[in-house]
């Protein structure tokens, strides 16, 4: 079950034994969603953490017409609300794009074992900084970078992170989002998405068919993205 967060821990920074058996013996409560599903609710006071286990979710804030904006996309391994422990409300919901399975750990459990691991307590804290990067990073892409430059980023950020916690088969991914869930990480009309990924298998930089992604040329696809992955932190040193 923790498998996938140990695995992003460990590519930044030495997690010892004594520390692994301190994540796994976490309580926790496994929940199933559907696609569209909340696992966190805008405007809830969460009492426990959520940790995905398989699946894709979205941040996602709703606006009053009904007009929605994703603004992160969480993989297995990912807390999707660590920040919750400290802002306590909830100014945002996270949901299910397709079926996923989520843990859910007691805030009270996680307080216990940072004051008890205060190393481990730095790792998580460390995957909260790296999502307001990452958030970062969508910020410019929405501002600053073209739509087929904004997609490319997006795919060449999913295939880092899902290579961290074994889930690439050579250049190759699954992602669940459909093409309007697509639309509402990138800010665009559906018809423009679709556009945008047609231009993007023009350019033979990477086919997406039936929830597969595969990249044709990494080094090729990062350089049309102007993608670093400084943001992502995945050197690994002391912190």
């Amino acid at each position: 079950m923790f498998g996938r967060l140990l695995k992003q821990l460990e590519r930044r920074d030495r997690v010892s034994e004594e520390e692994r058996l301190l994540v796994e013996r976490l309580p926790v409560t496994r929940r199933s969603f559907q696609n569209g599903q909340e696992l966190v609710q805008e405007g809830s006071r969460p009492g426990e953490s959520c940790l995905v286990i398989s699946g894709f979710t979205a941040r996602a804030q709703l606006m009053r017409d009904g007009k929605r904006q994703f603004t992160a996309v969480h993989i297995p391994g990912d807390f999707v609300d660590l920040h919750a422990l400290m802002l306590k409300i909830m100014d945002h919901s996270v949901v299910a794009l397709g079926p996923c399975e989520a843990a859910f750990i007691p805030h009270a459990s996680l307080i216990a074992l940072i004051e008890s691991a205060p190393h481990l307590g730095r790792l998580f804290w460390l995957s909260t900084v790296i999502d307001a990067a990452i958030q970062r990073s969508w910020i410019t892409n929405l501002g600053r970078r073209s739509p087929s430059q904004h997609i490319a980023h997006l795919v060449c950020e999913l295939y880092l992170r899902l290579e961290v916690v074994g889930l690439v088969e050579g250049p190759s991914f699954n992602f669940s989002a459909t093409q309007t869930e697509v639309a509402d990480m990138v800010g665009l009309s559906l018809v423009h998405v679709n556009r945008t990924i047609q231009e993007l298998r023009a350019e033979q930089l990477l086919s997406w068919r039936n929830g597969t992604i595969t990249i044709n040329d990494f080094n090729r696809l990062v350089s049309y993205a102007d993608f670093d992955a400084t943001y992502l932190s995945l050197n690994k040193e002391p912190r």
